[in-house]
């Protein structure tokens, strides 16, 4: 599966910065979002930081990977001992509401509307 890791900067250089998070340290690529000042956030891939994320949305994104890990450490939903209380809390965000459309969705859907005459 491939999914990006909320990673805190630590320390810079010349294209590059010294993260932390998820339990882990690396060196990433920063040409894609820039120099950043320590303590920034972005979303790393493949050891690339890909998107400079606010402290809020790292935090999202993080529970979230935790709460993936949960689930496929414990064999999937199907599987009984799994707390799903947990990983409520893990999507606090999501529980008890309809997820929102994007705006690039919602305009092709109205695109289709009007092609298919509705």
């Amino acid at each position: 599966m491939c999914i990006g890791l909320p990673m805190q900067i630590k320390e810079t250089g010349p294209g590059f910065a010294l993260c932390e998070g998820m339990g882990t340290r690396r060196e990433v690529d920063t040409l894609l979002v820039g120099e950043q000042p320590a303590g920034t956030w972005v979303l790393v891939f493949l050891n690339s930081a890909r998107e400079v994320l606010t402290e809020e949305n790292a935090l999202k994104i993080a529970d979230a990977v935790q709460a993936v890990d949960m689930i496929m450490s414990s064999g999937g939903l199907s599987t009984r001992s799994l707390d799903t209380t947990t990983i409520d809390a893990l999507f606090a965000d999501l529980v008890d509401r309809e997820p929102e459309k994007p705006a690039s969705l919602i305009a092709f859907e109205q695109t289709q509307r009007k092609i298919n005459g509705e």
